[in-house]
């Protein structure tokens, strides 16, 4: 299956529901569903505005962040990029929307993180604390320099599910998903963007960690740092290959550099020990 479908797909029998957008900015996120021989397919647009139409570049940072968490070999949601046609209460959209599949597995259900550690935890036990206890170490780690790398905004409490299967007794931590609301996600404007600080430590939502997603690396001990698979200049193509289409270059090219400017970081961070 092609990771981006550039030829335009006719979409507008798909239904959106409406989601309020958590990051704080006027809009809305759109999803849709549809079920298959393979299961259900799961779609959702970027950014909507009811008068200024979708107006966000979320989509593409899906398909950004995708591809740098199969570089650095960290276990994760895979998206597609549809360029595709859209009716959104009765109006036509030609626009880049995502598509991903079902993570759950035969028999497994789902529950948001929050709801599950709500249900779960011990007295005065923070939710870090509890997924340590549970074994998710590991993964929240791993999440925790993702979230720095690209200044994810939105990793609330249900934006992390725990898959449980009743029948087997078995439980773990989803993969990791949904991280449109990242990189220069905010920037309204090519101008804004253009001035962006790509190294500033802006207010985020971490349901196991604080409103700093630098403060956030160092929960981390030293000696826990996860290990990746390098990241290196030369990963700029990998990570922006046939993009062109759905944003403009020149935001392709900040973000490259706001990501491997935060690569480097992390690395000068690991190497102070």
């Amino acid at each position: 299956m092609a990771q981006i479908v550039r030829e335009l797909q006719d979409m507008t029998y798909l239904n959106w529901a409406k989601t309020r957008n958590s990051s704080g900015n006027a809009g809305l996120f759109l999803k849709a569903y549809e079920d298959g021989p393979d299961g259900k397919t799961y779609f959702k647009l970027s950014n909507y505005d009811a008068w200024k139409g979708i107006i966000g570049h979320e989509c593409v940072n899906e398909i950004i962040v995708d591809r740098l968490l199969t570089i650095l070999g960290i276990e994760h949601l895979s998206y597609q990029l549809i360029h595709a046609m859209v009716l959104i209460d009765q109006k036509p959209y030609e626009t880049w929307l995502c598509a991903s599949k079902d993570f759950k597995q035969r028999g497994e259900s789902k529950i948001a993180l929050d709801a599950y550690y709500q249900a779960e935890r011990l007295p005065d036990e923070s939710p870090l604390a509890f997924c340590i206890r549970l074994g998710w170490e590991r993964t929240i780690w791993e999440m925790l320099v993702v979230d720095f790398l690209i200044l994810n905004r939105d990793r609330h409490g249900a934006n992390m599910e725990i898959l449980r299967n009743s029948r087997r007794k078995t439980i773990r931590l989803a993969p990791l998903f949904d991280h449109g609301l990242s990189l220069l996600s905010r920037c309204e404007s090519t101008e804004v963007m253009l001035r962006e600080d790509l190294m500033a430590d802006k207010p985020v939502q971490c349901f196991v960690g604080s409103r700093s997603a630098w403060d956030n690396l160092k929960l981390i001990p030293p000696d826990r740092r996860p290990l990746f698979n390098p990241l290196t200049d030369k990963d700029r193509d990998v990570l922006l290959d046939g993009l062109t289409g759905a944003m403009e270059q020149q935001w392709l090219d900040r973000i490259w550099e706001m990501i491997w400017k935060r690569w480097q970081a992390y690395e000068n961070l690991c190497d102070q020990g």
